[in-house]
């Protein structure tokens, strides 16, 4: 059994979906990972990724996944891209994925990973997350790795088609996980559990 096949079933009690479990089964996190805490990768913890940023636990990763209940044919977003662990997950389980993220760097890097997996369904974006990407919406799943003092921007929820699901931690020192529903005339928010994430930066060039 594979390292990540592992981590899969230490996950299993907590989460529902095989569809999540089997793809968290098949990426090695330890691409996405810097080589110095290498031997990490398949811990249940956050680790480093430079830049200020990190590589979210992979429960956390698995329960945002779970959440957004995704089809092989849906259209997802995926704002904060960082090590590109999560956006090649959502590759695994959708049908087009559109990661953006507003460190160059951390970028180029997820892009490498990425591609040196044979995943072709994730496009890259360098740039301001918050703003989402109006130029391909609707999405039917935007996940948002980076957590929204003040809310999730309007600028994500309006990008989300009828139908469509978003989740993302919201709030400073108390996040929650958060999950929107875009109905016909109105969206539904349901505040889950308590997260940490590093704070969405809103604004960036």
């Amino acid at each position: 059994m594979s390292d990540a096949a592992r981590l899969a079933e230490q996950l299993r009690p907590a989460i529902r979906s095989e569809r999540v479990l089997a793809a968290i089964a098949s990426v090695p996190r330890e691409r996405f990972v810097p080589v110095a805490v290498r031997d990490q990768a398949y811990e249940n913890i956050a680790l480093p990724i430079g830049s200020g940023q990190t590589i979210s636990q992979p429960l956390v990763v698995a329960r945002m996944l779970e959440l957004l209940e995704l089809r092989d044919t849906d259209r997802v977003l995926d704002v904060g891209t960082g090590s590109g662990y999560h956006a090649a997950l959502l590759g695994a389980l959708a049908g087009s994925v559109w990661t953006i993220e507003l460190h160059k760097k951390l970028g180029a890097g997820a892009r490498l990973a990425i591609r040196g997996l044979g995943i072709d369904n994730v496009s890259f974006v360098i740039g301001d997350g918050s703003r989402g990407l109006p130029d391909e919406a609707p999405f039917d799943a935007i996940n948002v790795a980076a957590a929204a003092a003040a809310g999730v921007p309007a600028a994500l929820q309006d990008q989300l088609a009828v139908g469509g699901r978003l989740v993302a931690p919201v709030g400073v020192a108390d996040q929650r996980l958060t999950l929107i529903r875009r109905g016909e005339h109105r969206f539904e928010a349901t505040m889950l559990e308590p997260v940490r994430f590093v704070p969405l930066i809103v604004g960036g060039d």
